[in-house]
């Protein structure tokens, strides 16, 4: 019988990738955006294993640990793999008192790692994949000065997750699309200045420089081929004012990551370049 995983997670980007993933390894998947809802399936789905996020809406990670140890016991309860925004060791201490068998920082890791540590945990079904090392740290994106022929729009991508970068890069290219990436907001204002992008897709929450002041930098830029570039912002931050903040220094638009899958932002990016030809 096919071994199950519940992914409870509120970014649909993260469920759509970890659910493809898991489910070409063999598993069955399922998936739920909330904490109440991930209880709710946890009870019908009888999972093997759960993948946790910490940040989410109604019940966090923290109080669905909370409520799986009182109901089972923590040596009873399906195995929990963390899977948060967070690294602090104060917040790991937490998660792995509460019974979490694992902690993935999302920022650091691969779906590669994460199907290593879901068969260790499951008993290693694959143990030469189980074993293999870590992915090596990502090197700084390489350039491209000039677009590539026949491509159909230089996109830069400024964000500090490799995964979503990765991940992004990876599927923008199989839609014809030239990409360039940067890591931080120093490396994204050098690059918006030399690559010369068709669109710009930025996160808010950066190393060295935020997206919101790399925005105000691009949109009063004294070269007009600089300040007239297309911007997305793209960002976990979804509160009123950080929306209204983002439109008010220029953005042409500001998606919540936790509300788009990779093919709607694809789009986006698509109609974005469209109405500023």
């Amino acid at each position: 019988m096919k071994e199950k995983i519940l992914i409870i997670e509120d970014e649909r980007i993260l469920i759509e990738v970890l659910t493809k993933k898991l489910e070409q390894e063999g598993y069955v998947v399922f998936s739920a955006s909330d904490g109440e809802q991930g209880l709710a399936e946890l009870e019908r789905s009888a999972p093997d294993l759960v993948l946790l996020d910490i940040v989410m809406p109604k019940m966090n990670g923290y109080e669905v640990l909370d409520e799986l140890q009182r109901k089972y016991g923590k040596s009873k309860m399906p195995p929990v793999i963390i899977i948060s925004n967070s690294g602090q060791p104060v917040e790991i201490d937490k998660a792995l008192t509460l019974g979490a068998r694992d902690y993935i920082v999302k920022a650091q890791f691969t779906p590669d790692e994460v199907i290593n540590k879901v068969e260790s945990l499951l008993g290693a079904r694959h143990a030469s994949a189980a074993n293999q090392p870590p992915a090596p740290a990502s090197p700084e994106p390489q350039q491209h000065p000039q677009k590539k022929a026949n491509a159909e729009a230089k996109v830069l991508l400024v964000e500090d997750d490799q995964f979503l970068r990765d991940l992004l890069t990876t599927k923008l290219e199989k839609e014809n699309f030239d990409v360039v990436a940067a890591i931080d907001g120093p490396g994204g204002i050098e690059k918006i200045t030399k690559e010369q992008p068709d669109v710009v897709l930025l996160d808010i929450i950066l190393p060295g420089i935020d997206g919101f002041e790399i925005l105000k930098r691009v949109r009063t830029n004294v070269r007009m081929d600089v300040a007239k570039i297309p911007i997305i912002l793209l960002s976990n931050l979804g509160q009123e004012a950080d929306v209204e903040k983002g439109r008010a220094l220029g953005a042409d638009d500001y998606l919540i990551k936790s509300n788009f899958t990779i093919d709607e932002i694809i789009e986006k990016i698509r109609s974005t370049i469209a109405t500023r030809k």
